[in-house]
């Protein structure tokens, strides 16, 4: 009988390392900051495709408009990442801040009396450009804070609130936008990220050390660009696009379905799945280094995106969003701690910031592409869309596996496991 105790790992201690990262101090509540500052990531893109096709009646423009709200947001992410590095995250935020608050109303206001078409562009870039990604910012102050052996759990921690964020976004927005107004979800979006920027901007205890530039040194401007980080942004292409895509089609096959406001609760179905997966991921021993993590993750991913192909009603498209949901995080925790593990310290939020870039650049891809498919082929058809992105994504992990030959900087083992392993022992 004691030997059975001895050898029973209660729920506590399985999920300790979790519990270990809350006792950083100052940890809790940038993490929540960081939270809540992430939110507009699912509502404004979502929130621009409701906006603008509940005023012109078309998908194919607003695809449009939220992927270029996306593609502003994915290119001006690494400058603001760069700026923080070199001048801190706090004095940078406010400014950040400031400016999406202005330009995310100013363009829910042109679209709303109906502005001129190239008005809505230029706003939606400007309001995209506008916002900071939250989540690299959040993941320099962890990679600050703790030693190697507790980032992969932080970050797989960040994975998880990243999916908490796409579960309750989309079914916000969409009630938010259909029950009241267009211009509400939209709003909400950006009071949320205006919020959490600022209380993340006040937390200047945990800011990551600052790096300023050396005016003798020889400019680096590309050399952050290394052959790792190429190979996860190209990747995150495609994972981008299945998700841009996805974002578009649900809407538009729940619109035929006859359950235009139930899309978001769909949506929120895939993001429930990566969260489940998030959390185990975190907590297990995966086989291999981190490049054939993120190689093995990738390839999974490809492979449940290709049951989109049999989607045929909402039942259908739940249970295909939840398989598909399921290897979400692991790909994302898996690149970002690929990342991280062979980056010079000194620009770490914008390295970061860059594989945050190959996602938006691919939903841009993807919301444009999935758009212009519902109009021309209906929304069942266009599920092609995110399907054939998830094998791409396969393929890109796989073909740019031989750059990823190399070791990783951080070698000791990660923190999940090691932390399990302690608690079992004594």
């Amino acid at each position: 009988m004691a030997r059975e105790r001895e050898n029973t790992v209660s729920p506590r201690t399985v999920f300790s390392p979790y519990t270990r990262l809350f006792a950083v101090p100052g940890a809790r509540w940038f993490s929540l900051a960081g939270w809540i500052g992430r939110l507009p990531a699912p509502m404004l893109g979502l929130g621009a495709v409701l906006l603008v096709e509940g005023e012109t009646g078309s998908y194919g423009l607003a695809g449009a408009v939220s992927g270029t709200l996306a593609l502003s947001y994915g290119l001006a992410g690494p400058q603001w990442a760069r700026a923080m590095d070199r001048r801190g995250q706090s004095r940078v935020l406010r400014l950040a801040m400031a400016a999406f608050a202005l330009t995310g109303v100013a363009f829910v206001a042109t679209v709303v009396a109906d502005g001129p078409r190239w008005s809505w562009f230029l706003l939606a870039a400007v309001a995209g450009a506008s916002g900071p990604n939250v989540g690299s910012l959040v993941r320099a102050r962890w990679s600050a804070v703790l030693d190697p052996q507790g980032r992969q759990t932080a970050y797989a921690f960040e994975a998880v609130v990243d999916e908490v964020v796409f579960v309750v976004g989309p079914p916000l927005v969409t009630l938010l936008a259909t029950l009241i107004a267009p211009p509400v979800g939209f709003l909400t979006g950006v009071a949320f990220g205006v919020a959490g920027g600022l209380w993340l901007a006040a937390q200047t205890a945990t800011e990551p050390p600052v790096h300023p530039v050396d005016p003798t040194a020889p400019s680096r401007r590309w050399s952050v660009l290394t052959p790792t980080l190429l190979v996860v942004v190209v990747t995150y292409l495609a994972v981008g696009t299945v998700f841009g895509g996805i974002d578009v089609v649900v809407i538009g096959f729940a619109e035929e379905q006859g359950a235009t406001a139930f899309s978001g609760a769909v949506l929120a179905v895939f993001a429930g799945g990566s969260l489940i997966a998030g959390l185990v991921y975190g907590l297990v021993r995966p086989p291999g280094t981190l490049a054939a993590r993120f190689v093995g993750t990738a390839v999974a991913f490809g492979l449940a995106a290709q049951s989109l192909w049999v989607v045929g009603s909402l039942p259908m498209l739940i249970a295909c969003g939840f398989l598909a949901g399921l290897t979400i995080a692991p790909v994302l925790v898996s690149g970002t701690s690929l990342v991280e593990s062979r980056v010079a310290p000194g620009v770490l939020t914008e390295s970061l910031a860059w594989t945050i870039t190959g996602l938006t650049l691919g939903v841009t891809a993807g919301s444009a592409v999935a758009g212009a498919a519902v109009d021309a082929w209906g929304a069942q058809r266009a599920f092609a869309v995110p399907a054939l992105a998830g094998g791409l994504a396969a393929v890109l992990a796989l073909a740019g596996a031989v750059l990823l030959r190399g070791p990783d900087r951080a070698g000791a083992p990660p923190a999940a496991e090691q932390l399990v392993e302690d608690d079992i022992k004594g």
